[in-house]
């Protein structure tokens, strides 16, 4: 079965849903963000031979899990949030704002969307630029507090 599962990602956690090609939710999971992510999500998604990720904001929020759904080998789309938005109040029907509509809205977006950026895996130069920006900032922040 060909399915795409949209994903709304969130420093503790992450809310993905199962849809085909009629929009139909299948299913859907919430999972800890940690260091097993990957390994849920993947046993939870292995019954869906054909499938494609959607995640919303894959170059924000979502850029950690997106970089290691594309190194394991999935297909993953980025949804721009404002995508999401959008599809999730004038499109889908269920216009209340939770982490379940969320990822519906994301998937429905990828999928009403082909045109959408597939997310490649990033290179060293670019995972140490995110570093060293955070270092960045972070000095900033600390720099006021003598």
């Amino acid at each position: 079965m060909s399915v795409m599962i949209g994903i709304d990602p969130h420093k503790g956690s992450h809310t993905a849903v199962v849809i085909d090609r009629d929009e139909v939710v299948i299913d859907q999971i919430r999972v800890k963000a940690s260091v097993n992510q990957i390994a849920e999500l993947g046993d939870w998604a292995s019954r869906y031979d054909e499938r494609c990720w959607a995640v919303e904001s894959a170059r924000g929020m979502g850029y950690l899990l997106s970089q290691q759904l594309v190194a394991a080998g999935e297909r993953v789309v980025d949804v721009p949030p404002m995508m999401a938005s959008r599809v999730r109040v004038l499109g889908s029907g269920k216009s209340q704002k939770t982490d379940p509509n969320d990822a519906r809205s994301v998937a429905v977006a990828a999928l009403r969307h082909p045109g959408l950026t597939m997310v490649r895996a990033d290179d060293h130069a670019r995972v140490l630029g995110l570093l060293a920006k955070r270092h960045r900032d972070v000095a900033r922040l600390t720099a006021g507090w003598s």
